[in-house]
């Protein structure tokens, strides 16, 4: 790559930051509902046409905002549930992982708490469903190595995401959020689930 090119690359990496940046303030300030292309431009130093070059509109935006979000927490939990040794561990580890995620990089707590009702939309789309799989499958792994009793992985995959969500979004409500509380409150659930 010659010197240029790499010059250009950087740019374009430093733009396509500049909007996500600036998205995901907006996002959590006025919400993705009442938030324009033209507000997000107006974050950036960037001008309206650079934003179409990345993107074709602020829909676009918050999924590349929520796949890296997502990419993360699946990452930090998955190597929580693998390094678990019992059930509690398994449970409680892969929460905690996950929310105390959410609380350490306040922009990203921000736009979800301000936007938890259009991300709850998205579910069926591939950034949650990744999560829902990869749980499935370290729960089915959990049981084939006796770590976890038998059970429906399907259904308690989907219980946990769609639970682990709905709290989340209510920890991040309180002011401040309470992970422990969060933490404990799931784990006590899951784990009378997974009782044998």
């Amino acid at each position: 790559m010659s010197a240029v090119e790499g010059k250009r690359e950087q740019t374009k990496a430093a733009n396509r930051a500049a909007i996500l940046d600036a998205a995901r303030t907006v996002f959590s300030e006025i919400g993705f509902g009442a938030t324009t292309v033209r507000d997000i431009v107006r974050e950036t130093d960037l001008a309206t046409g650079t934003f179409y070059n990345y993107f074709p509109d602020k829909e676009s935006v918050l999924h590349a905002l929520l796949d890296e979000a997502a990419a993360e927490i699946r990452s930090r939990v998955r190597a929580a549930r693998k390094s678990s040794r019992t059930v509690e561990e398994f449970v409680e580890g892969g929460f905690r992982a996950y929310y105390g995620y959410l609380v350490e990089d306040p922009e990203t707590f921000g736009m979800l708490r301000r936007n938890a009702g259009t991300i709850r939309s998205m579910f069926d789309e591939p950034t949650v469903g990744a999560g829902v799989q990869e749980l499935r499958e370290d729960l089915a792994a959990g049981v084939r190595s006796g770590l976890l009793p038998e059970h429906d992985v399907e259904y308690m995959a989907s219980a946990m995401v769609g639970a682990g969500f709905e709290v989340a979004v209510r920890m991040l409500e309180r002011n401040p959020p309470d992970v422990d509380g969060a933490v404990a409150f799931v784990t006590r659930i899951f784990l009378a689930g997974l009782s044998s």
